[in-house]
């Protein structure tokens, strides 16, 4: 086996960046785990060379493993080690759809950080059935508490289908807005539009829809990506979509400290109330053997109480290497973790 130097990437948050290296090794350790590699991934570890940080390891990888390494949320550089002092560069070509900027331009109070909504992504994908297809099939990700729309940015990037469900109507003009913004500034050939949503007559969502393609000869051929976001309530997200319409669902749950959530009980500070209204509902709209991925606070909520949560919607918490090591320091308030269960079939 060789060894091999990966370099992080810069980080924004600084708080987050001080984790970076830990979270990078349990993630590697989840992709080492999840029996999608040719080759095995040996001897995690963080390394100072010549003074910069590293996250090493040994392997022998093949080219489709290099394709995997290079999707690592914090991947930056990779360099093969050749004796003790040279670093040789391997070339890297991660999953990027779009130029970068439709994950980086939105700024915003609250914003998920970046790069953690790629590993979370990243870790329930590799939990899920679709695992083996994460670089070549067109996947659909559901983000059921989606803000103003970072993970589904996340998956455009990938190269899949995007859903989000989202209480607040601000926070989906502002998507909507952005994504409009964003796809005529790039002259992508698209289409959007807003439109309600009912049934028996009654409004139950809004829908904000994009069908976008990378070039005009492939939105031509039908080789397109579908957005959509609904205005609507998270809990009731059954009386806009069907069931078992998502390969994965990824949500960051909100923390209880600056903002609450809302459920038919009214505004909670506590995730638990949220989780345990919307988890079932979310289980619905996964496929069979699709995984559900979320982050939360755990100075409000410990870990087995959402676990326990997951699993009394017939979703099984995966305990694989790597998934019991992310949690992180987020500020004073917020130490934030995450948790991945499968549903079975």
């Amino acid at each position: 086996m060789n060894e091999y130097a990966l370099l992080l990437a810069p980080s924004a948050n600084r708080v987050y960046a001080d984790a970076a290296g830990r979270i990078t090794r349990a993630e590697l350790a989840v992709l080492a785990g999840a029996g999608v590699l040719d080759g095995a991934v040996d001897s995690i570890a963080e390394r100072r060379i010549a003074g910069v940080g590293y996250v090493t390891f040994e392997a022998t990888p093949s080219p489709r493993d290099l394709d995997r390494l290079a999707n690592l949320s914090a991947a930056y550089a990779l360099f093969e080690r050749v004796g003790d002092d040279l670093l040789r560069p391997v070339p890297l070509h991660p999953l990027q759809r779009f130029d970068d900027d439709l994950i980086t331009i939105p700024k915003y109070a609250g914003k998920t950080n970046e790069q953690f909504t790629r590993l979370l992504l990243n870790v329930t994908l590799l939990a899920s059935a679709s695992a083996s297809g994460m670089l070549d099939r067109q996947l659909v990700v559901l983000d059921p508490l989606c803000g103003r729309g970072t993970t589904l940015n996340q998956a455009l990037m990938y190269g899949y289908d995007a859903i989000g469900v989202e209480l607040d109507g601000k926070d989906v003009d502002a998507y909507s807005a952005f994504l409009r913004t964003w796809l005529k500034r790039k002259r992508l050939k698209h289409t959007a539009e807003t439109t309600p949503v009912r049934r028996e007559r009654r409004l139950v969502a809004r829908r904000f829809e994009a069908v976008l393609a990378g070039s005009k000869d492939d939105y031509r051929s039908g080789a397109t990506q579908r957005v959509t976001v609904l205005h609507g309530d998270t809990t009731r997200a059954r009386d806009f979509l069907r069931a078992g319409c998502a390969d994965v669902v990824v949500a960051d749950a909100p923390y209880g400290v600056a903002h609450g959530s809302r459920t038919e009980q009214g505004l909670s500070r506590r995730p638990l109330d949220l989780l345990a209204a919307a988890v079932p509902v979310w289980a619905e709209l996964l496929r069979p053997g699709g995984a559900l991925g979320i982050s939360w606070n755990t100075h409000v909520a410990r870990r087995d109480q959402a676990a326990a949560v997951l699993a009394d919607a017939g979703l099984v918490p995966v305990a694989g290497p790597g998934y019991f090591d992310l949690s992180h320091r987020v500020d004073q308030a917020i130490e934030r973790d995450v948790l991945v269960a499968r549903k079975p079939g």
